[in-house]
């Protein structure tokens, strides 16, 4: 037989998606994959319901349904702070993964190169291979995950085509300050270089940190592309509808990628979805309030125990210190958790540009009583490998 594409050996199946399978293999708690636990608003089930039994059941325009992309322009326009026209800068995606490789297949050729902060999360480096383009990193520090300027200074050197910048950063939680843009924006313009933003996570940024969407920032908008998604502040990461706004040369070949990878997001859902973006301001308020309750719960609940968790700025995930247990691997730490205690996590080492077996990635969108169980199977996993240690 022939042989296969020479770039299906430069990544791998997500190990997000192996650990989902993992826990459900062992019946575990999944902390690993990052879907609420907890059922959409009211409003929005209602809504979809409705449209279950009117339609429409057929395609939308492939750009998406004009109510919907009517309502996400009135969204990113509040948000950017100047007109967004819902025909000439707003595309509705098989959610935002597929409107990050769309994007990247309409900015990219072979050869190409891509700057990614690391951690960063893992579909960007296999988004990176599937279209040819060649990573440079920048490392962000923990505990607050800053940059050197002069390191990404130095990778701007390397004439990268575009940045991809998530803010509010999965899987570190960091939430890059006006400053901190303001920087990448005046690099991005002396080097001419797109800028990518992936802002699943923008409603989820605790005080006293606050989300600026890097397109609002002066003459920003015309160099990038914005990639979002209602799942997870609506928490309908199944009905996979993502957007994309951006300025019209470049929204023009985007569609093309998004017309013949997917032809369309599916089209009851999108009408159905209206409902949310009508939502009231209390409605991410109590949003945020929720989040931050959980995101307390934990990282205290861990803490308690004398583990070293990230304080996250932003999204619902934190990352473990599991150096203290002595693991060279950090997979071989998670397929311990999963199978003897009973909690998905992903090792750490996946996000990471250089080798990295410190961390462990949790989520905290899960129901109170499930979160203290974790808190509960954690500590049991500190006594008895401390016991084991002990004896050794």
């Amino acid at each position: 037989m022939k042989s296969l594409n020479r770039r299906n050996g430069s990544f791998e199946e997500s190990m997000i998606r192996e650990m989902t399978i993992q826990a459900n293999k062992y019946g575990a708690i999944n902390l690993a994959q990052g879907f609420p636990e907890f059922d959409p608003p009211k409003e929005l089930r209602r809504s979809l319901e409705q449209t279950a039994l009117t339609g429409p059941h057929q395609y939308a325009p492939n750009w998406g349904a004009d109510d919907l992309r009517r309502a996400i322009a009135r969204k990113q326009s509040k948000t950017l702070g100047f007109p967004v026209d819902f025909q000439k800068n707003i595309l509705v995606t098989c959610g935002s993964t597929e409107a990050m490789i769309s994007t990247m297949m309409a900015l990219f050729n072979p050869g190409d190169k891509v700057l990614l902060f690391s951690p960063y999360y893992n579909s960007y480096v296999a988004n990176a291979v599937m279209v040819g383009a060649e990573p440079v990193f920048v490392e962000l520090s923990p505990p607050d995950f800053t940059f050197d300027k002069a390191e990404l200074e130095s990778a701007f050197e390397q004439d990268p085509k575009a940045l991809i910048l998530c803010n509010p950063s999965n899987p570190s939680g960091k939430v890059f300050t006006r400053e901190e843009l303001l920087f990448i924006a005046q690099l991005a313009e002396k080097h001419d270089t797109y800028v990518i933003t992936d802002e699943v996570y923008e409603h989820l940024v605790y005080k006293p940190n606050r989300h600026v969407s890097f397109a609002s920032l002066p003459g920003m908008f015309h160099r990038t592309v914005t990639c979002s998604s209602l799942s997870k502040t609506y928490s309908i990461t199944g009905w996979r509808l993502g957007y994309v706004t951006a300025p019209f040369e470049l929204l023009a070949e985007i569609r093309k990628y998004h017309d013949f990878m997917t032809v369309c997001a599916p089209s009851p859902l999108q009408h159905a979805a209206v409902t949310a973006l009508c939502f009231r301001e209390d409605y991410y308020k109590n949003l945020l309030d929720l989040y931050t309750r959980k995101r307390e719960l934990l990282v205290h609940g861990l803490e308690a125990l004398g583990y070293r968790c990230t304080h996250p700025q932003g999204t619902y995930f934190i990352l473990v210190d599991i150096s203290e247990f002595g693991y060279d691997d950090d997979r071989a730490f998670c397929r311990t958790l999963v199978r003897d205690f009973g909690v998905a996590a992903v090792p750490g080492s996946c996000f990471f540009a250089k080798p990295e077996n410190r961390y462990i990635r949790l989520h905290f969108a899960k129901n109170d009583d499930t979160l203290f169980d974790v808190i509960r199977r954690f500590d049991q996993l500190k006594r008895r490998l401390s016991l084991v240690e002990n004896i050794l």
